[in-house]
């Protein structure tokens, strides 16, 4: 800032400074009111299911964790069914949880291994009605 020398620069700084505060408060304002909308919980929540959906990572790996998850559950109800023994419920929570591991973690191979079953039954079923047709 340079050297004031008389009352009328002295005013005209005065001002400027005053014009500066305002101009500064509305800024301040402006980010409060950002931060304040930013930190909803429901606006944490769009943000976050915003970039689940843009991970390529989760969608690829989407599949495979449903598919581990109802295998284990079916696996557990297949064990604990029609019993309410502690000891049923605890082995079918294990095999459970392996179960779950085991298929997720692996999901690409046994992708592959049911799509190559669907199309063995499917090419069965092609030759058979050529057969049929002759």
């Amino acid at each position: 800032m340079q050297k004031i020398s008389s009352t009328i620069e002295l005013k005209y700084a005065i001002e400027s400074l005053k014009a500066d505060r305002i101009i500064k408060g509305e800024q301040l304002k402006d980010q409060v009111y950002l931060i304040y909308e930013s930190a909803k919980p429901v606006n944490i929540l769009k943000r976050t299911l915003k970039d689940l959906t843009s991970s390529q990572y989760l969608i690829d790996n989407i599949p495979g964790a449903i598919l581990g998850l109802l295998s284990g559950y079916l696996s557990k109800k297949a064990i604990t069914v029609g019993s309410a023994g502690i000891l049923r419920k605890l082995l079918g929570a294990i095999l459970q949880f392996g179960v779950t591991n085991a298929v997720a973690k692996n999901s690409g191979v046994i992708k592959l291994a049911g799509m190559s079953i669907f199309e063995h039954f499917l090419n069965r079923k092609v030759l058979k009605s050529k057969s049929d047709a002759r």
